[in-house]
């Protein structure tokens, strides 16, 4: 089987590679330094087990295995982590894989051994118990075998389109997979609901205006989007737009 190494430290790495090149049922597919990183790896690489570290700069263990988790095939995750027992216990209790820091052989070969496909709700309520943050800081675009990232704070707005949610930020528009009730959920604090079909970035919107058939409409504060159906706000949700706009 092919493991993917994910560790901001070179030494952990080598660490792992090491362990691996000694058992005969695994082979190092490659490493990473972080997430992005590991992402792009498990494209290229397509690995059938990820060893993943949970404490990284930038985009951590646990943001970096929703977006794994996300593609198809998922490869399975073994969490490498040095965390106290109450993250330990947060874990064990929701059957996700882990080995502790400073890994030994035996314990890698029987985490190896046991690792499995993670269930995105397991790991979310295994992050909310151990106290490690969950929400994500980029959205995953996952189109002809490429992986891209969409940092939330570059995003205008989400709009659902088909069996699709189209993604529209600075750089563009990018379909995920995600449904809107889910990103408006993870996303409430940053995010609110203009229409059915709509979440918009709150930070982005500059005002709220009468269109010339008298329908209210969210102006973005760059200009950037002209498009009055896609912006329009409904009436059931004139109130709670305003009230976002006004910080409550």
């Amino acid at each position: 089987m092919k493991v993917l190494v994910v560790d901001d430290e070179a030494p952990a790495r080598e660490r792992l590679a090491a362990l691996l090149e000694e058992m005969a049922d695994y082979e190092l597919s490659g490493s990473a330094a972080n997430g992005r990183e590991a992402l792009a790896a498990v494209s290229e690489s397509r690995p059938d087990i990820v060893l993943l570290d949970i404490r990284m700069p930038g985009m951590d263990g646990i943001e970096t295995a929703h977006h794994l988790n996300r593609l198809e095939p998922a490869p399975a995750i073994v969490f490498t982590t040095a965390y106290d027992e109450y993250a330990i216990d947060a874990f064990d209790a929701r059957a996700i894989g882990y080995v502790l820091k400073p890994v030994r052989a035996r314990k890698l070969a029987a985490a190896l051994g046991q690792a499995a496909r993670l269930v995105t709700a397991s790991l979310d309520e295994a992050a909310a118990a151990a106290g490690l943050a969950s929400k994500r800081k980029h959205v995953c675009c996952n189109a002809r075998d490429k992986i891209t990232l969409v940092p939330i704070d570059t995003i205008n707005f989400f709009r659902a389109d088909q069996k699709y949610t189209a993604v529209h930020h600075d750089d563009g528009i990018s379909l995920i997979d995600d449904s809107l009730k889910s990103l408006e959920q993870e996303f409430a604090d940053e995010f609110v609901r203009i229409h059915r079909a709509a979440l918009v970035a709150v930070r982005r919107i500059d005002s709220i205006r009468k269109t010339s058939d008298g329908k209210l409409r969210a102006v973005l504060r760059d200009g950037s989007h002209t498009d009055d159906k896609e912006l329009i706000i409904s009436r059931r949700h004139v109130a709670e737009v305003r009230r976002r706009l006004k910080g409550g």
